[in-house]
């Protein structure tokens, strides 16, 4: 019998996650930062899309022409749904990757993305990607890759070894996956309780066991049940992916950048004493003791001059994405919580405040007399775009094209909102990829769109949707009794939705 999962677990759905370093736009402000040229994005191509919420809101966001494939007919089944409404022209298959990499009607890519893959698969799907890069990633185009790394990993590994293994062999028979990770879980409690020198040795395991209990059991059979999972140092991802002459060009999560806020001084001077700049990545992941790396890979990268690359920065058209007040000056480096400079952050959010899309070259000359250069704003950006605050915009005249689809796309997404509670993200054509949008908030829109117009109405309606399934709200960890104390905590809650989200909504043209 053939075993179309090549090992990979298939009888629990991927969740509905969206990820939003697979969005190509924000390839540009990372590259930029690095002085690299970032390529033109007409074609792009996601590996293994899971469930498709990403892959789906880039493409109805942006002009972009998206191709993909993920082996799990269900999950694809769902991502062309989402496809079909849209009309968005993605081209999405259930094929697996050495029957989607080796087609010959795919154009070639300006960027193809992989979140959550490459340490899940064999060697020999590996190869099958590694190719498809050689062949169909176009001169100048990126790569996204994340994936598990060491040395953060050291630890945990012969533990996920025992965790599989206690699923496999201890696991009861037709329990289900769901049932074998958590016999595994308790079986892995008993063993730390027992005082093992291993757990004496790496006392952090009991703490990532800990939080493994609370974290959905879908996650965590993609996460760690798996026959293939593989961290992988850097050096060795940089020998795999050699053959498609891929250079490492920098992280995809911006705070990397900031190194005042993951490296102390004597690490920074070690790490500014080595020259050659891949080793010293490999060094740094000891310094940071680095678990899971996210990075772009360029084919043939190309240096800016420093002119170039200020003109070029100043360009770069960034939107504030959430409510001005809600916007946190702390933020968690490798070193721990760092306070951001109110002087630089408050002016430079105070700009942006009206969720109006501005270049950083507009941010710098509205806030020279503040004392801040082009430097500072960058810097800033780099920051609250790692946040998520901050994200890329698309030119104006790129958004009214898209806006037709994220229309049809978000308006299919909010009606199933009525009965799905973890589809949290809709499209928006100003930034071209998603936004965290709760379950109700997307059931207030749903009121609006159907003629209600006031909070009170709107609460009404979502606690007629909520009512007629059995479900109530839950506050403070309790369940709310009764129908009016529902309605009157939905009130509150649509209140706070009109007074602050769906102004920002607007200016995302969500609605």
């Amino acid at each position: 019998m053939t075993d179309w999962t090549a090992g990979y677990v298939a009888d629990v759905g991927y969740t509905y996650g969206y990820y939003p370093e697979l969005n190509p736009l924000r390839t540009r402000l990372a590259l930029l930062n690095a002085g690299l040229v970032p390529p033109p994005l007409h074609t792009a191509c996601e590996l293994g899309f899971g469930q498709g919420l990403s892959v789906n809101l880039h493409a109805a966001g942006s002009a972009i022409q998206w191709h993909g494939t993920d082996f799990n007919p269900a999950q694809a089944g769902f991502a062309q749904e989402l496809a079909q409404v849209a009309s968005a022209g993605a081209h999405l298959t259930d094929e697996a990757f050495a029957e989607f990499c080796t087609r010959d009607d795919l154009p070639d890519f300006d960027y193809i993305g992989l979140h959550g893959i490459w340490s899940w698969i064999s060697d020999a799907n590996r190869a099958v990607i590694v190719d498809f890069l050689r062949r169909k990633l176009k001169v100048g185009g990126v790569l996204y890759i994340s994936y598990n790394t060491q040395p953060g990993w050291a630890a945990m590994v012969p533990m996920r070894d025992l965790l599989t293994e206690h699923a496999e062999v201890l696991g009861a028979d037709g329990a289900g996956i769901v049932n074998r990770i958590d016999s595994a879980l308790d079986f892995a409690e008993q063993l730390l309780a027992a005082q093992p020198t291993y757990a004496r040795a790496n006392p952090q395991i009991a703490e990532r066991i800990r939080k493994m209990k609370e974290q959905n059991r879908h996650y965590l059979a993609h996460e760690y049940f798996n026959r293939d999972w593989q961290p992988m140092g850097f050096a060795r991802m940089a020998d795999w992916l050699a053959p498609a002459k891929l250079q490492w060009a920098c992280s995809a999560h911006t705070l990397d950048a900031i190194d005042a806020v993951n490296l102390t001084a004597d690490q920074q001077k070690l790490l500014n004493g080595i020259p050659d700049p891949m080793f010293r990545q490999t060094v740094r992941d000891f310094c940071v003791n680095q678990q899971f790396r996210r990075d772009y890979w360029v084919k043939g990268a190309r240096r800016l001059s420093t002119l170039e690359q200020a003109e070029a920065v100043r360009l770069q058209r960034v939107v504030l994405v959430k409510p001005q007040t809600d916007v946190s000056l702390k933020v968690n480096g490798s070193l721990g919580e760092a306070t951001l400079q109110e002087n630089v952050y408050r002016p430079f959010l105070a700009q942006l405040a009206d969720h109006r899309p501005q270049t950083l070259g507009q941010l710098e000359k509205a806030l020279k007399d503040q004392g801040l250069n082009l430097a500072q704003v960058l810097q800033a950006a780099l920051v609250l775009s790692a946040t998520g605050a901050l994200l890329p915009a698309r030119e104006e005249a790129a958004i009214g094209k898209a806006r037709k689809h994220t229309d049809r796309l978000n308006s299919h997404l909010i009606h199933k909102a009525r009965s799905h509670t973890d589809l949290g993200h809709l499209a928006s054509p100003v930034t071209g990829g998603g936004i965290h949008v709760p379950r109700f908030h997307q059931l207030f829109m749903l009121a609006r769109s159907q003629g209600h117009k006031q909070p009170q109405e709107w609460a009404r309606f979502v606690w007629d949707i909520l009512s007629q399934q059995g479900q109530r709200l839950v506050k403070e960890g309790k369940p709310v009794e009764g129908a009016e104390a529902n309605v009157a905590e939905l009130t509150e809650q649509a209140q706070g939705f009109a007074d602050q989200q769906l102004p920002i909504l607007k200016a995302l043209q969500i609605v």
